[in-house]
């Protein structure tokens, strides 16, 4: 990407009350943008930055590196010692914790320089109904630290979060070449305890094949951050698509958001690996018959787009008794996920309980016999 030319570092958008002059904030349950001084409202309409459908870029000429400068921006963000985050912080704010690990960072004025977001997610819900979500989960986790439950119940606000992702659409054509079992059976005649008995046994009569199969991959979803476990954020899904908003800067009022750490072809090496694994499973379909083998498959891709888009992600991190816990939120569902902490004292007590149980039904058969 460093063969683009890029724009210098923007002006960090600020959307002061046209009332009070303090700073709007993005509230999710009224949809518009909210003073929390004066209590004044704004509603967010169309401009420059959106409006419309989201437009798609075309793959082949972002990464030889003929795309409008228009397309990118630099923006100004703090990368975290520990994880490696890069996020954008309000110019105000000197020092903070990373929202992804809890480790403290102090701000600088490093500039991230990326592919500008074509659209987004607008949070579904406040902070308050995510925690909310989060105790709940964490309280149906029976061996989680009643210390921890309670630290997280009490503990600071959750971020608000928009997490970098890429979506790919790909028009694609596939020669395949395979074969076709179909199952038969023969009977055969087998001795067992001194009897002979008749049998029918299956077997399998291949034959050669080949064809070719079409598939439009429409948004093909790939993460762009490496901050979290893949697997906490490939659990958030599905992702309500369908309902993404044209980027426009107010949704980020009062929220923070991740630059994205993994790159357009990077990114693309993992959506062609879903793509290749779906359309396999194509070829084998057209194929038919009772079981199929695919020897290759030859994909010609013919229009390749893509979008960066922006997620929304309630996040916790905690550092409780030297070990740091991780809780995401999807903003839209509700959906929980994290890393699961365990009690020793919990599971010891679990442990002690078994025991006696098991002591008390072998008791109970000994005394029936």
């Amino acid at each position: 990407m460093d063969s683009f030319d890029a724009p210098a570092p923007s002006d960090e958008h600020r959307f002061p009350c046209d009332n009070c002059g303090s700073d709007f904030r993005y509230d999710p349950e009224a949809d518009n943008l909210t003073c929390d001084h004066c209590g004044n409202s704004q509603e967010i309409s169309a401009g420059p930055w959106g409006g419309g459908s989201l437009k798609e870029l075309d793959f082949r000429s972002a990464v030889s590196g003929d795309m409008p400068a228009a397309e990118i921006e630099e923006t100004r963000v703090v990368s975290c010692p520990n994880c490696g985050a890069q996020t954008a912080f309000d110019q105000t704010v000197h020092s903070a914790e990373c929202p992804f690990c809890a480790t403290p960072v102090v701000t600088d004025t490093g500039t991230h320089r990326h592919i500008k977001p074509k659209g987004l997610l607008p949070f579904a819900f406040d902070e308050r109904t995510a925690r909310g979500k989060m105790t709940e989960w964490l309280g149906g986790l029976w061996f989680a630290p009643n210390g921890l439950k309670e630290y997280a119940r009490k503990g600071r606000s959750m971020s608000g979060i928009y997490v970098p992702y890429w979506t790919f659409d790909a028009d694609t054509k596939s020669n395949y070449s395979g074969a076709r079992g179909t199952h038969y059976y023969e009977t055969k005649t087998v001795v067992r305890d001194g009897k002979r008995e008749q049998v029918r046994v299956r077997k399998t009569r291949w034959r050669a094949v080949s064809g070719r199969v079409a598939r439009f991959f429409d948004d093909v979803l790939v993460l762009g951050s490496k901050s979290l476990p893949k697997k906490y954020t490939d659990a958030l899904e599905p992702w309500d698509l369908s309902e993404m908003e044209p980027y426009q800067p107010e949704y980020l009022a009062g929220f923070r958001a991740e630059g994205y750490q993994i790159e357009l072809e990077d990114a693309f090496v993992e959506a062609r690996a879903y793509m290749d694994r779906v359309i396999h499973r194509d070829a084998k379909f057209d194929i038919g018959g009772d079981e199929q083998r695919v020897n290759s498959v030859e994909t010609q891709i013919g229009t390749l787009t893509f979008k960066h888009v922006l997620l929304p992600v309630w996040m916790a991190a905690y550092k409780y008794r030297g070990r740091t816990y991780r809780f995401v939120v999807n903003g839209r569902t509700g959906r929980v996920q994290g890393e699961r902490p365990y009690s020793a004292i919990k599971i010891a007590i679990a442990v002690i309980i078994g025991l006696i149980l098991a002591a008390a039904v072998g008791f109970v058969l000994a005394q029936t016999q």
